[in-house]
């Protein structure tokens, strides 16, 4: 296996688990091998290691660890701050066993190098910043507190090279290695955003060509029932039962209509600019003929003349949104809605607001992103104009007003004249 790919496989297993479990299973096996290592060199070697000292920090090492795992074996949620703890704790036990059994010139003191590199996968880069500089600067106390009688001859410039080297590894990993885990990091995450569109516009078109199996299948009965309701017009052209029929029979017929010529924009991808205000009295306009019993409040904060680029699927995808609105003001005996219009940031915003009960923490987390049954409207909808709107180059907010009811905020960029 190659570098490249043991860091991913590292870094992965970092965000998949807890960063703080893995590494007191590393600090445990560490432990067990330090007990060897000083079994092995005081009893096969015969080169006799202070004991007192060194069971003493393996000791303390222990209670550490142990005390850590009890901390954070039911936490969901570890801080980084806490990880950089475990860290620096780890560079601070190998400090001192290695400065109880040879100091700099101990074999094992490249292992330093260990933590930076789990700060590397693990750490942003100011922290990692801090780990490495953590342990350069233990690296340069047991240099510092080497007896003198190790620095005859030219074991001083040994020693010094020593530190230089130490120094150049400790910013090559911490640089090397922490940039080739971001940018696995920002790989698997722009991976995963792909997979998830493709799966998002793949639940749009089974749905798109069910809608169309669906529309195909009125078209006849409603050509067939206009018929008989224009045959009963001149029978009856005085009842009014009958022009009611009409008038939802021609509903109908453009909707359909309508349909059809978003279908063939969606699939040509033909979009135009248009300026805020068209859309908006298009919208006011269809309100007042489908929804007269409602009260609308319109507030534009916006200037005159601002346009954004919008295709036939637009127009429906909002109405879709202020009808779940309208539902859910019902639900909760209230005909009123608040529409808000104004610019930020060279983006349009348009505020739904209802006077409904507002969404759950459950369905916050879920409409927009797949279809769901919602209480207040159909959550297939907003899953509908959520995925209109990302063609746009949009995006949909869902949250919930701090006075009661729902805030439905469509975002999308604006053109310049």
């Amino acid at each position: 296996m190659s570098l490249f790919s043991k860091i991913n496989h590292f870094s992965v297993g970092v965000k998949s688990t807890n960063p703080i479990q893995m590494v007191l299973v590393l600090r445990s096996i560490a432990i067990v091998i330090q007990l060897l290592l000083i079994l092995f060199v005081n009893l096969i070697l015969n080169y006799q290691l202070p004991w007192t000292p060194l069971f003493a920090v393996i000791a303390l090492e222990l209670g550490y660890t142990f005390v850590s795992f009890i901390y954070y074996q039911k936490k969901l949620h570890i801080s980084q701050s806490a990880l950089l703890t475990q860290i620096c704790a780890d560079i601070l036990f190998m400090s001192l066993l290695l400065f109880f059994s040879g100091g700099a010139t101990n074999a094992f003191v490249s292992l330093l190098l260990i933590p930076i590199a789990i700060a590397a996968v693990t750490l942003p880069p100011t922290l990692l910043a801090l780990v490495a500089l953590l342990a350069i600067v233990s690296y340069s106390i047991l240099l510092w507190f080497l007896p003198m009688s190790v620095m005859h001859g030219n074991m001083e410039g040994h020693f010094i090279g020593m530190g230089i080297n130490f120094l150049f590894s400790a910013l090559v990993v911490a640089i090397v290695v922490g940039n080739m885990a971001r940018n696995i990091h920002q790989q698997a995450l722009a991976i995963a955003a792909y997979r998830e569109n493709l799966l998002k516009q793949d639940q749009v078109t089974s749905l798109g060509v069910a809608s169309a199996q669906v529309t195909h299948q009125l078209a006849t009965p409603i050509t067939t029932v206009q018929l008989l309701a224009d045959e009963l017009s001149d029978d009856l052209p005085n009842n009014s039962i009958v022009h009611d029929m009409q008038s939802q029979l021609k509903r109908c017929s453009d909707s359909l209509d309508t349909f059809r010529a978003m279908v063939f924009s969606i699939t040509e991808k033909i979009s135009t600019v248009k300026t805020v205000d068209t859309l908006l009295n298009e919208i006011l306009e269809n309100l007042r003929i489908n929804s007269p019993d409602i009260n609308i409040e319109l507030i534009k904060k916006h200037q005159k003349g601002v346009t954004i680029m919008a295709d036939a699927a637009l127009l429906p995808a909002i109405l879709n949104l202020i009808n779940n609105a309208i539902r859910a003001s019902k639900i909760n005996d209230s005909n009123y809605i608040t529409l808000t219009s104004q610019v930020d940031g060279g983006n349009w915003q348009f505020i739904i607001r209802d006077y409904g009960i507002g969404f759950t923490l459950e369905k916050l987390k879920q409409l927009g992103i797949k279809p769901v049954t919602s209480e207040q409207g159909l959550g297939m909808a907003v899953f509908l104009s959520h995925a209109s709107l990302e063609r746009l180059g949009g995006k949909l907010v869902l949250t919930n007003h701090h006075q009661g009811g729902a805030l439905v905020t469509l975002t999308l960029p604006t053109q310049a004249c």
